[in-house]
């Protein structure tokens, strides 16, 4: 049911109250930051609205009724009850918002963790986000030492003290310049890319972890690395204005295909398909801002 009209409201009851422990209405209305003449209006609405006096006033100043006694009295408890409402909401409130720490790995970092962060915190203006942005296996490093809350990882494997979500799915592919001799063949062979040296990423990066395993799985040696660089936006612009090939993330190079300012090469026999995944150590429960943004992200 609707509380009746005659309920009074809170700011109204608090000022009754420093009135009557204060036994000063001046005292009161400099409690509560309001002029005089304003604390007094506000309790002639008071008064208005429950058909009671609570104030007797005189040239000397101004004393509650026994009325105004009685209510100041309850009055107590139902301002208890509105400070508990008033805690306990900003106690939620906080526990909901705060920082958010994140390591992700080169390519979640460029191209997919903007549009996502930027969606989950649209209507989270007291929220913030930091990102460390490294290769997988610091990554990792990061969660294990606490420096973060949560983490991002391209590579294959995560060790069984990290707990991980699924949140997308990449491509590996080889791409060249288009004035290099691959761009103008179908395909070429695994034999031919191990014997390649290449641009490569970092050890250590997710993507040169999965190219290695996959050539492992197929017993193919690990080509060479002519340079090893360390972020994804690196090796495209080496690649674009050199004359070595590489194998990159097909979101990383989506627009340079569709303009031409690199070329897809088929591998004969390769595929390289890798689950892009959240990840999050078992040691530590994840903070509520980290379960929210999982939530977020799951499929």
């Amino acid at each position: 049911m609707p509380l009746p009209p005659n309920v009074p409201e809170l700011a109204a009851l608090d000022l009754l109250r420093s009135v009557v422990h204060l036994g000063s209405m001046s005292r009161a209305a400099e409690l509560h930051r309001i002029t005089q003449p304003s604390a007094s209006s506000r309790i002639r609405s008071l008064e208005r609205q429950l058909g009671v006096r609570v104030l007797d006033r005189s040239p000397t100043g101004s004393q509650p009724t026994p009325d105004g006694q009685l209510i100041a009295g309850w009055a107590d408890e139902v301002l208890g009850a509105a400070e508990r409402l008033a805690t306990g909401v900003e106690s939620l409130r906080a526990h909901r918002t705060g920082l958010l720490r994140i390591a992700a790995s080169y390519t979640i970092a460029e191209y997919l963790l903007p549009p996502w962060l930027d969606r989950f915190l649209d209507d989270r203006p007291d929220d913030s986000v930091v990102v460390d942005v490294t290769n997988s296996r610091a990554v990792l490093d990061r969660l294990d030492a606490g420096k973060v809350d949560l983490g991002f990882v391209e590579s294959p494997t995560v060790p069984p003290t990290i707990r991980e979500q699924l949140v997308g799915t990449d491509e590996l592919i080889v791409v060249v310049a288009p004035r290099h001799r691959w761009a103008r063949v179908d395909s070429i062979d695994l034999a031919t890319l191990a014997s390649t040296p290449l641009v490569l990423r970092e050890v250590g990066s997710g993507t040169r972890d999965a190219l290695d395993q996959e050539l492992a799985r197929l017993g193919v040696p690990a080509p060479s690395s002519v340079l090893d660089l360390g972020s994804i936006s690196a090796v495209r612009v080496a690649v674009i204005n050199g004359s070595s090939p590489t194998v990159i993330s097909r979101l990383a190079v989506a627009e340079d295909l569709e303009r031409g300012t690199l070329v897809e090469v088929p591998v004969d026999g390769l595929r390289i398909d890798r689950q892009l995944r959240a990840v999050w150590s078992k040691k530590v429960e994840p903070s509520r801002l980290a379960v929210d943004l999982l939530e977020h992200l799951a499929p």
